[in-house]
């Protein structure tokens, strides 16, 4: 076995159970082990429990459900009655969300607040802002999307002292699923959120690892038998609101073997709510050839009845057909409520050849010519094609698994960032994966899954490699969750542990010292803060050298990341750099207080710290290279 690290944060000793929550974007579940029982009893094995959620599904209606749909309803006073929406720990609920939420949207969709989570990694707006719903009228009450994340966990924060009053959550040992491609900001924000819930123990855990450990437990010690050393397990994940992906490469430590995530990739807001709007406006293009329009809130409207249609089409061979009403709000628009109807056919080529077309390894994601001007909204995948992107990230990190398996003759492609293309006579170098994961609500649907599998298999057989093996998971809509609790028992130094870390480098910006020349901005180095695969709860000096830092007025931080520089230690400062090596983070505002003695505008001269939280989140600490007892704190949660 092997066990945590020393400097983890462990579970609270009082904890009798581990919660794990997954977060999604359309979904929220919730699963919990007895750890008290296991600790009884080391030879029990752990028993993973999803929890039914109460929830209201309509007026009046309350039923238990294994996912609270992350929806919330922001209600006309007119619409409240406190007779139907009385809920079994509380006569008058404060929000209304879940099931009844995303029904009651769907007729009225200006009211539904919806992609809290997309929103809350959205480093173009104010996450503690109010305006969700976005584009709603003023007439609609807004909330922000850290508010809306808050009454999604507030919700299951009830239900869970509904049934186990004796145990609070916020006294449990709770680990909340994100995706691993979320920034410092975002983990920053739903820690936050989490925070406000009173939680004593939490832990964030990337949701391609979580789904990894579900299927560890779920294999118990054969997951040693369907893998083998050196093996590259590529995690998938195509959810409602993302696409997140993954490799995990399998080492020997001690005779035993073990499993480090080498690779995570970018944040792709593309999934299952793309397949809908993309099934909503195949409805509008049907009724257009007879002649019936359909206003942009009705297209809002049945995005949810096709997302029922989708999951019955792809899921049972039995339906061949689903009923599409589209609602109307008077006779001035359209006369009677029009009806018409999806296929299995029309469904499947919509998804199947427009999400998961047949592409080679070295078809990167397109990017169209943008409108100058655009509204206020998320910052979605521009390239539907799940492939290419995943083509894209399998190309960039052909070196990923070169620290811990050793270097390969694969490793000497070459990428121009600048050019997005790869030199002719080396093109198809890539990572491949000797085994692929599947995870996401997306991926329940064979036909979806046999296509994706089938794809990279290509790709594999056509550069001489062994075709990849699947490993199978038993509910890829529970899995997240299921493994976001077991990773509680792992916490505790049993089971498997994954070795992760930081999935990026990050660097802060030095501005160099140099006379003004007009016209020009002043040169920028960039100072590694936090290497690759850094632990959570240890910190580590950024550098020995000192830096000024402006104290008393107005300043900026430029913070920028990388993917695949995973050599740079604490401390190397960068000079230059190509493109597509470094990400730039949202800039930080910020105004460093004055301590004793200090004057306004005063350069005090620093060392830097850097540090990982226990809930996995990366702050920065200047220390005076005079007094260590002065401390300046820079989080990297960016706030308008």
């Amino acid at each position: 076995m092997t066990e945590s690290s020393d400097n983890e944060n462990l579970p609270s000793s009082t904890a009798k159970y581990s919660v794990g929550i997954d977060l999604g974007t359309t979904h929220c579940v919730l699963s919990y082990l007895d750890l008290q029982k296991v600790e009884d009893d080391p030879t029990v094995e752990p028993e993973l429990t999803i929890m039914p959620i109460p929830q209201m599904t309509q007026p009046g209606v309350v039923e238990e459900n294994s996912q609270l749909p992350s929806f919330m309803y922001q209600a006309h006073e007119s619409e409240l009655n406190d007779q139907e929406f009385a809920l079994p720990w509380t006569n008058e609920p404060n929000t209304l969300v879940g099931n009844i939420a995303r029904n009651l949207g769907a007729k009225t969709p200006i009211r539904l607040v919806a992609s809290a989570k997309s929103w809350l990694c959205h480093s173009g707006v104010d996450r503690h802002a109010n305006f969700l719903p976005a584009g709603s009228p003023d007439e609609v009450s807004k909330v922000s999307p850290l508010t809306a994340t808050y009454e999604y966990l507030d919700h299951l924060r009830c239900a869970w002292e509904h049934r186990f009053p004796d145990h609070p959550l916020s006294e449990q040992d709770v680990t909340i699923t994100i995706p691993a491609s979320f920034d410092p900001a975002a983990r920053e924000l739903t820690a936050e959120a989490a925070n406000r819930i009173g939680f004593s123990s939490l832990t964030l855990l990337e949701e391609p690892l979580a789904a990894v450990y579900n299927w560890i437990h779920a294999c118990g010690e054969s997951w040693r038998e369907q893998v083998n050393l050196g093996d590259i397990i590529l995690v998938v994940d195509v959810g409602g609101g993302t696409t997140d992906l993954s490799l995990v490469a399998v080492t020997e430590e001690d005779g035993n073997l073990t499993l480090n995530r080498v690779a995570v990739g970018e944040h792709i807001l593309l999934g299952g709510d793309n397949m809908d709007l993309a099934l909503a406006y195949r409805v509008k293009s049907k009724l257009s050839e007879q002649g019936k329009e359909l206003q942009p809130w009705q297209i809002q409207a049945i995005t949810q009845a096709c997302r029922d249609a989708k999951e019955q089409l792809l899921l049972d061979n039995d339906i061949h057909q689903v009923p599409i009403t589209v609602p109307s709000r008077g006779s001035k628009l359209l006369g009677n409520t029009l009806r018409t109807e999806l296929t299995r056919d029309e469904v499947r080529g919509a998804l199947v050849d427009g999400f998961f077309p047949e592409v080679n390894i070295t078809d990167l994601p397109r990017a169209s010519r943008r409108s100058a001007l655009t509204q206020k909204g998320l910052p979605y995948a521009q390239d539907p094609a799940i492939p290419r992107h995943l083509a894209a990230f399998l190309s960039k990190q052909v070196n990923a698994a070169d620290d811990v398996l050793g270097e390969s003759a694969e490793s000497e492609m070459s990428f121009d960032p600048l050019a997005n293309d790869f030199n002719s006579s080396q093109s198809s170098e890539f990572i491949k994966p000797t085994a692929i994961m599947f995870n996401g609500g997306v991926l329940k649907a064979p036909i979806l899954e046999n296509r994706m599998f089938a794809i990279i298999n290509r790709w594999l057989t056509d550069s001489g490699a062994e075709p990849a093996r699947l490993l199978t998971d038993v509910n890829l809509d529970l899995a997240v969750a299921n493994g976001a609790s077991y990773y509680g028992y792992v916490r505790k130094g049993q089971g498997v542990r994954i070795r992760g870390g930081l999935a990026s480098t990050y660097y802060v910006g030095i501005e160099s010292s140099m006379p003004a020349i007009p016209g020009m901005e002043l040169p920028l180095e960039a100072l590694c803060i936090a290497p690759f695969g850094m632990e959570e709860g240890t910190e580590t000096a950024a550098s020995t050298a000192e830096f000024g830092l402006v104290v008393g007025e107005p300043v900026k931080f430029r913070f920028f990341r990388s993917n695949t520089r995973r050599h740079d230690e604490a401390g190397v400062q960068l000079d230059h750099w190509l493109d597509d090596e470094l990400e730039e983070l949202p800039e930080l505002q910020s105004t460093l207080s004055l301590e004793s003695g200090r004057r306004k505008g005063e350069v005090v001269p620093v060392r830097l710290i850097a540090k990982v939280t226990e809930v996995g989140t990366l702050q920065l600490e200047a220390v005076s290279a005079n007094d260590e007892a002065e401390r300046w704190q820079i989080e990297l949660d960016v706030r308008d």
